[in-house]
């Protein structure tokens, strides 16, 4: 097989894809991934809305993210069994029928259940990775998880201003109309533009397929660094935007959510940025660009740190954070979808999991730190993160040295 074609993960030949098809993932993962992160701004609206505590009200974001879960676990390695387009067209259909039942849901028990099944829908996105990675021949590989992923940066990055506005326009409701509507409209596009599959015949179960991942972090010492190091940079990343807010909301900068919500365009810069990471995974750089990108992510706490005296600082801060983790993230899905491209759903969906527990772990610890020591203990914390990030990265280095060879002399006697 010539590196211009390859097999995706139903044995189906394919050359490849174009770049109309790999700007078409790239958009439908930012639309998926945002639906998870809407929520954040509007829990004062939802609250006053339906009644709810402020106390239960913190549920919803807990439980979209369990919901996500769970999805990473069950329903990406579906996509190692099936056709992922027919896999993809149906959840985004799915996903379509959630985000309408959040719009109009009348009452505190079905908004939660509602949520959970967004969470759970949502994962749509790292099927939508994974088929990229299959479609990918092996020299376009990287630079098309790179593309995608910038995606979902920029879904991530840009889903609290998008619902921001709307809900200023239309109340909250709106926002999830409106994702309802854009969705569907992803869901018939990839319909159209994805190339349809014929499959081989798998003899393996849904159970062996979700059970494949632990087997394969203990025999792919690979998988298991790479998850390690999703999990420290993105609670370096989580540790950041978690705690943004807190010091631009109060006092001396008393900003608005609108203004504090521009940020995120600053980080999206940095991230699109991060796409040349894929092209130099395939050039094979991957471990030298980890290397120096969790250098850079190290070092943009210490501007970041400057934020009470610089706002240029922390914007250069949150650019070169941003380029840093997403590059490191698209290196990580380089090496992980090329140890076994045809399981690729799987791979990606137990690689994903340790960016769930990293972000959740920098979440958590962000806003206790904040709580006690302040801006300062924000960023020694996100520095922590990042700095162990790179002494994980020293020593799979030096783990992987080979060893000089020890050369024996036999002196005979005379």
């Amino acid at each position: 097989m010539d590196e211009k074609t390859t097999s995706d993960h139903t044995g189906t030949q394919t050359h490849g894809l174009s770049r109309a098809q790999t700007l078409a993932l790239a958009a439908a993962a930012g639309v998926s991934v945002a639906n998870i992160y809407y929520a954040q701004p509007l829990l004062d609206l939802i609250a006053d809305d339906l009644g709810i505590s402020p106390a239960v009200i913190g549920l919803i974001v807990m439980l979209t993210q369990v919901g996500y879960g769970l999805g990473l676990i069950f329903i990406v390695p579906i996509g190692d069994l099936y056709d992922r387009r027919k896999l993809i067209v149906v959840q985004g259909l799915l996903l379509t029928t959630a985000l309408v039942m959040v719009a109009t849901a009348g009452g505190k028990t079905v908004l939660l259940a509602a949520m959970t099944s967004v969470g759970l829908l949502a994962v749509l996105v790292q099927v939508l990775v994974a088929q990229g990675a299959a479609l990918a021949t092996p020299a376009q590989r990287g630079k098309v998880v790179g593309t995608v992923t910038s995606g979902i940066v920029a879904g991530i990055l840009l889903a609290r201003t998008f619902a921001g506005t709307v809900a200023d326009l239309g109340g909250w409701r709106a926002v999830y109309l409106t994702s309802a509507l854009v969705t569907l409209a992803m869901a018939v596009i990839l319909m159209s533009v994805l190339p349809r599959q014929s499959l081989e015949r798998n003899s393996e179960t849904y159970l062996n397929s979700v059970l494949y991942i632990p087997g394969m972090f203990l025999r792919e010492p690979a998988l298991l660094f790479r998850g390690v190091l999703a999990l420290l940079i993105f609670a370096s990343f989580s540790t950041f935007w978690t705690a943004l807010v807190l010091p631009l909301y109060m006092s001396p900068f008393s900003y608005s959510h609108t203004q504090i919500g521009l940020f995120g365009l600053v980080g999206l810069a940095g991230a699109i940025g991060a796409t040349f990471a894929g092209r130099l995974a395939d050039r094979g750089y991957s471990t030298w660009t980890t290397g120096t990108s969790l250098a850079v992510l190290l070092a943009s706490w210490g501007l970041i740190a400057l934020l009470p005296f610089s706002m240029l600082s922390l914007s250069i801060g949150v650019f070169l954070l941003d380029l840093a983790v997403q590059a490191v993230h698209v290196s990580n899905l380089s090496v992980v979808v090329a140890l076994n491209p045809r399981k690729s759903g799987s791979l990606i969906g137990g690689y994903m999991v340790f960016y769930s527990v990293g972000s959740a772990i920098g979440a958590i610890a962000t806003t206790a730190t904040y709580a006690r020591w302040g801006w300062a203990g924000v960023s020694v914390l996100g520095a922590a993160f990042s700095g162990i990030a790179v002494a994980v990265w020293i020593a799979g280095l030096l783990s992987t040295r080979p060893s000089r060879p020890v050369i024996i002399v036999e002196c005979s006697r005379e």
